[in-house]
């Protein structure tokens, strides 16, 4: 249960969809708030505070793809897609424009809210005064000021690329980074759109922390759109 009573601004045309999220919202001890157009969710972000936007893309004034556009041109608030649209590509768009995340329709009240928790607790982290240097998801460990990792205590040895992947995904822990991110942080803007080093670079990582790497407890798969690293409270 949500102790905290952030508020959830869900924009969303569809009545039905709409009210079932503000259900699900508000049982859990969120204010939920509510906008059927992209003009109507503009105005409530502009009248007040909202900790985090669900954000459908058919909305019958503005595709919310703009929306998001716009809003990442002067906001840094949480959000998450909503949409049935579920190809690869516009999701990668999206995560790159700067969603936090993409659920796609339909979905179980409990997968919404555990995104919300995830999106809500890496907003946190961000806004913390002072770095994290310590890392953790189950049994996994990183220590950034020491520059060491640890598997149930015990230390791994990382190549630094490795290194560099894994600490990566800890500072963007429960969130999809795409293909394309992780590309451009760990090689440079230049290197282009190869894949076959980063999926090489992966299945090496994998192999020195997953029990079966096969069946991945940690370094999750997006298919089609990159990874994600496991929450640690999944």
């Amino acid at each position: 249960m949500n102790n905290l009573h952030e508020t959830i601004l869900v924009v969303e045309d569809d009545a039905q969809i709409r009210n079932f999220i503000c259900f699900a919202l508000q049982g859990d001890g969120y204010v939920c708030r509510t906008a059927d157009t992209a003009a109507e969710a503009m105005r409530l972000l502009a009248a007040e505070p909202v900790d985090l936007m669900l954000l459908d893309l058919g909305l019958p004034d503005l595709d919310g793809t703009e929306v998001l556009r716009r809003l990442r041109s002067w906001s840094e608030l949480p959000v998450i897609v909503v949409s049935a649209r579920d190809q690869d590509r516009e999701k990668v768009s999206l995560l790159d424009i700067g969603a936090d995340d993409y659920l796609t329709k339909p979905f179980s009240a409990n997968e919404l809210l555990a995104r919300i928790r995830v999106a809500l607790r890496h907003m946190y982290r961000q806004g913390g005064a002072k770095e994290k240097t310590v890392y953790q998801s189950g049994a996994l460990k990183l220590d950034a000021e020491r520059h060491m990792a640890f598997l149930n205590e015990q230390e791994i040895h990382l190549t630094p690329m490795e290194y560099n992947l894994l600490l990566y995904l800890f500072k963007n822990q429960g969130k999809v980074v795409t293909t394309n991110e992780l590309l451009r942080q760990l090689w440079g803007a230049n290197y282009g759109q190869d894949t076959q080093a980063l999926r090489t670079l992966t299945a090496g990582l994998r192999r020195k922390i997953e029990k079966s790497p096969a069946r991945p407890r940690y370094i999750l798969t997006e298919v089609g759109v990159g990874y994600r690293l496991a929450d640690d409270a999944e």
